[in-house]
């Protein structure tokens, strides 16, 4: 696939990676996993998050909105989801671990908002994405479109 249209792509790739983390994160807590264990998990996983987030928000959305001003809307929706998930990791990064059904009722939460965020980013800007030639993304691959420490 060319790396021109490969940006939607792998914006697609990006969501699919945490997604999974997620799911893992969800599952150690559910099955009892050792504090410290899970922590480090959630603290990376947040990390991750918000990199992606921050990332799409000073780069990706600005050269979509000065290329697609039709876009202008979604990408503002996709902004405030973007503060709404922060609230929420910080809430999720401040749990003690010494209570696990407080901590996967905060993980659901984080898990439908980030799915909805997801599925709604996916179906509305995924194809301006591709369609974006951007020849410093070709050279350096921006931070929203990385998967955990690569």
């Amino acid at each position: 696939m060319d790396q021109i249209a490969a940006f939607g792509t792998q914006l697609i790739e990006v969501h699919d990676w945490l997604r999974g983390e997620l799911e893992r994160l969800r599952q150690d807590l559910a099955s009892g996993g050792r504090p410290a264990d899970l922590r480090a998990h959630c603290l990376a996983f947040c990390t991750a998050v918000t990199r992606h987030h921050t990332g799409e928000d000073g780069v990706a959305f600005p050269a979509l909105a000065e290329r697609h001003p039709e876009l202008r809307p979604v990408i503002a929706q996709l902004e405030e989801d973007h503060q709404l998930v922060a609230h929420l990791l910080e809430r999720i990064e401040s749990l003690d671990g010494s209570d696990p059904e407080a901590a996967l009722s905060e993980l659901d939460g984080l898990t439908a908002i980030l799915e909805s965020h997801f599925t709604f980013e996916e179906r509305k800007i995924v194809a301006a994405l591709d369609a974006l030639d951007l020849p410093e993304w070709r050279d350096q691959r921006p931070d929203y479109l990385v998967r955990g420490g690569s």
